[in-house]
């Protein structure tokens, strides 16, 4: 099971964290990844981890804002925002990839994790 918390309400320029936390696996065997869906929108990609957390993926909207930790001995990767824009409104969601590699493509995750709401206010 996957449990993506941490969401909720900030100004244009402020932070959050946002935390993956997985229960049932061997969570240090699988890369993670953080996608998001706005509003009418399609589900895009975030941020990504191998499953040591050394090598990551950041898509261009959030290089420079988003950093993308994991701690293995807790079962949790975090997504690290800082200076949030209203643009970075969305469900983010967390799911893990088998074979440990990260990636930006979605349809090689296979389990997902319910959504949490951010919301970035101007």
């Amino acid at each position: 099971q996957l449990q993506a918390s941490g969401g909720g309400l900030v100004q244009t320029g402020g932070s959050l964290r946002l935390s993956c936390a997985a229960s049932g696996r061997t969570f240090s065997s699988y890369a993670v990844g953080w996608f998001r869906q706005a509003p009418g929108k399609e589900r895009e990609f975030v941020a990504s981890c191998n499953w040591s957390g050394t090598i990551t993926y950041y898509a261009d909207p959030v290089k420079g804002r988003f950093t993308i930790p994991r701690d293995n001995a807790k079962n949790t990767v975090y997504l690290q925002m800082n200076n949030l824009k209203p643009e970075d409104t969305a469900v983010y969601y967390c799911a893990t990839k088998p074979r440990g590699g990260s990636s930006p493509l979605d349809y090689l995750y296979d389990y997902w994790g319910q959504g949490t709401q951010v919301t970035v206010s101007s």
